[in-house]
């Protein structure tokens, strides 16, 4: 079976719509169609209807969902290990929250070189939701990350927990901290919730963004008060640029591991997520 008709036949469970699919894949409508037609030929059964009211799954096309989408999960395993093979004896692409890699990617990918010396490496350095769909779709095979999504075939474990600090380079005292000042960190729903809670009105502030990296050029450029890394606060407050905010108590955020649930005990996927869990609770 050739993959082009499983990911077809997911596209369009996802679209409802040979017109669209035909537009994200790139392909003239008669190749969809054409191609949903082999599928089912192969199957024995129709899996789509098409009417007025849209094109819509039959029974055997809703059924047939969770194998193509394990089908094509395994499809890009297999390849990934065929692009490799005669160099290393497994392949892992890995996605890393946007603010886990500039205080742990190194140390981490360092003893995964060390504990694992036959796997070769990719990371990707993504946002939750980004890599959510990846791992979904077979494009990753792990993911730290700080939202999980909770998709059927995605399994999740807490793995650890970082904080966030308040500092500033105008103010010593939250009292002080005026909203016009305020740089907002929006680095997960999680995260949002405990500081609409904590500071209701600090949670509309004129600019805003979900990245360490970001926040800190802003604070650097703009002046202001802002929740950062507990690592970044401290190198910070060490150099003399910001201090700590008085009052204002950090906020945590907790870290997961996402593997395919068909991967969650694979001995190099514990291995690396154990490494990293060490890490975290270093």
């Amino acid at each position: 079976m050739q993959i082009e008709l499983i990911e077809t036949y997911l596209d369009l469970m996802e679209t409802r719509s040979f017109n669209r699919t035909a537009e994200r894949l790139n392909l003239t409508q008669s190749t969809v169609s054409h191609r949903v037609k082999a599928l089912e030929a192969v199957l024995g059964r129709p899996l789509f209807t098409r009417n007025k009211g849209g094109t819509q799954p039959t029974a055997a096309g809703l059924r047939f969902h969770d194998h193509a989408k394990a089908i094509q999960h395994q499809w890009h395993e297999a390849a990934r290990a065929v692009e490799t093979a005669g160099a290393y004896e497994r392949s892992m692409r890995i996605g890393l929250q946007h603010d886990l890699a500039a205080h742990y990617a190194g140390d981490w990918l360092a003893a995964v070189r060390k504990e694992l010396p036959g796997t070769s490496i990719y990371v990707e350095i993504d946002y939750s939701k980004q890599m959510n769909g990846d791992l979904a779709a077979g494009d990753l095979d792990l993911a730290i990350l700080y939202t999980p999504h909770h998709l059927p075939d995605l399994h999740y474990e807490r793995i650890g927990e970082v904080t966030y600090e308040l500092v500033s380079n105008k103010v010593t005292t939250l009292a002080d901290v005026r909203p016009e000042d305020y740089i907002q960190a929006v680095y997960s729903p999680a995260f949002d919730r405990l500081h609409r809670l904590a500071l209701p009105h600090l949670s509309t502030a004129p600019i805003a963004s979900g990245e360490t990296t970001a926040i800190i050029a802003l604070l650097t450029k703009l002046g202001g008060s802002a929740f950062v890394m507990a690592p970044d606060a401290l190198r910070l407050t060490r150099s003399g640029a910001v201090s700590r905010v008085q009052g204002a108590e950090p906020i945590p955020q907790t870290v997961y591991a996402a593997v395919n649930v068909r991967t969650r005990h694979a001995h190099q996927h514990r291995r690396i997520i154990g490494l990293l869990q060490a890490l975290l609770n270093d």
